[in-house]
């Protein structure tokens, strides 16, 4: 299927057939990708999604099979992060901390969630091979963080129904804007298209519009802040010869019990105990306490970056810590660029470009956009995080499990587990949500150690909260 002209049709897939060895196991499976429409109201094709499907194929009993529905972020970004990189069946090629190696390329997931699950990996308009095909229709229908939800909840219904997997146990998992994008989805879905979940799964989930900010938000960052401190050995000797997890509940408390309040008496803050925070705050995120108190207690996240390893003439990254960056100049406010995101792309985007066109069979001469145009993108009346609540609300089978890595400085794990803390205010759900966090950043998954857990999490999780023959009721 090489297209003459730039552009895909709306409806159109290729089916491959592979193998794959999990967990010591090797089983066949099916890869459709391709494209299905998006219609509007009057039924007509106004943009067609890019979609890759695979299904494990020595399976008689689909109908108890649950179906794992893949979302990434942005907004803006392709479904090639999670696929390639984190459940799917085939990973890239790159070292066990994550980074890029040559020849590019993808190799098998000895860990993918394809043994326990089928997969469909979704890209918004404009992400992937995924293009708005009527050019009157307004922007407002896709970009926005309820327009967005609206009509993949619509383009869902015709897929679950095409695949014929009503009678699945479905799941979503959303990475970054992906969460804020799935949490929306799971009430959406239950009430516009009357789909059930069983569970959802936020990567390095967002505020998901639930408010932090002021004091709250400033005092948050300090676990963070600590743990990447801890992995460049910017700590004092006490804290730095603990174990990360056993250090971080320290940091935790001080900013939940004391910072809080501090940073909430702004300047009225008597001098001494301000002294006193900034000289605990030192103690916690490897800053000296004279910048700490000229930022008055409020460092911000791009501060932190340029200053941690300043004399040491590094910058580190925003979506994972570890990732060292080189700047023009030393002196400054903030980093001259994200270290850890072109490292990224140096691996992806290779490696998907390959692996649809050579092992999927998917050609075609439109551009892959790892980042497409969706900007600008409604953000207002994001209450992403209340519509998963509710949505847990009216169905007793919905858990939800959020995955964090420590080191990631733009979607925090404490902002994460915030957000778990003040999703359900009752309490009366709390048995229903989990939190696990892995030592890496935003894609935890890049780091070989956290691909093995993090999947080991999310398959445990899946066979958990399939509930065959259990009722649902409280």
């Amino acid at each position: 299927m090489l297209a003459q002209e730039r552009h895909l049709p709306a409806d159109t897939s290729v089916t491959t057939t592979h193998e794959v060895t999990v967990k010591g196991k090797r089983f066949p499976y099916t890869a459709t990708t391709g494209t299905q429409p998006v219609w509007n109201a009057k039924g007509k094709v106004i943009a067609s999604l890019y979609y890759t499907y695979y299904e494990r194929s020595d399976i008689k009993d689909r109908a108890s099979r649950p179906l794992l529905i893949s979302f990434n972020g942005g907004p803006g970004s392709a479904s090639v992060w999670m696929h390639v990189a984190y459940t799917g069946p085939r990973v890239l090629q790159i070292d066990p901390e994550g980074y890029p190696i040559q020849p590019y390329g993808v190799k098998e997931n000895p860990n993918s969630v394809l043994d326990i699950a089928d997969i469909v990996y979704v890209n918004p308009v404009n992400t992937g091979y995924s293009r708005v095909l009527d050019k009157d229709e307004p922007r407002e229908t896709f970009f926005g963080v309820n327009a967005d939800i609206k009509y993949l909840a619509e383009w869902l219904n015709t897929f679950v129904t095409r695949k014929n997997r009503w009678q699945s146990p479905k799941y979503l998992i959303g990475e970054s804007y992906g969460t804020t994008r799935v949490s929306g989805l799971a009430l959406e879905l239950q009430n516009a298209q009357w789909m059930y979940l069983n569970g959802v799964i936020l990567v390095s989930p967002t505020d998901l519009g639930i408010e932090r900010n002021g004091a709250v938000d400033a005092a948050n960052r300090l676990p963070y802040f600590a743990a990447a401190a801890w992995f460049h050995k910017m700590l004092p000797g006490d804290l730095q010869q603990k174990d990360l997890t056993a250090m971080l509940p320290e940091a935790e408390q001080y900013a939940i019990n004391e910072l809080i309040p501090a940073i909430a008496m702004g300047g009225f803050l008597d001098d001494a105990k301000k002294k006193e925070v900034a000289g605990k705050m030192a103690r916690y995120s490897g800053l000296s306490e004279k910048f700490i108190l000229q930022n008055n207690l409020d460092v911000s996240m791009n501060a932190f970056w340029k200053e941690l390893l300043r004399e040491k003439g590094y910058t580190i990254g925003r979506l994972d810590s570890r990732y060292l960056g080189i700047d023009k100049m030393d002196a400054g406010e903030r980093s001259d660029y994200n270290a850890e995101i072109t490292s990224w792309l140096h691996s992806f985007t290779p490696a998907i470009n390959y692996y649809l066109r050579e092992h999927l069979k998917f050609k075609t001469d439109i551009k892959y956009n790892m980042f497409g145009p969706v900007h600008p993108w409604d953000r207002t009346n994001d209450h992403t995080g209340d519509n998963l609540r509710q949505a847990m609300a009216q169905n007793p089978y919905l858990n939800v499990m959020i995955q964090s890595g420590y080191y990631d400085g733009a979607c925090t794990y404490f902002d994460a587990k915030y957000s778990m803390w003040q999703m359900d205010p009752s309490g009366k759900m709390k048995d229903r949500f989990s939190w696990k966090g892995y030592r890496s950043g935003h894609m935890m998954y890049l780091r070989n150690e956290d691909l093995i857990k993090a999947n080991d999490d999310v398959r445990e999780f899946i066979q958990k909260t399939t509930t065959n023959g259990k009722p649902a009721k409280y």
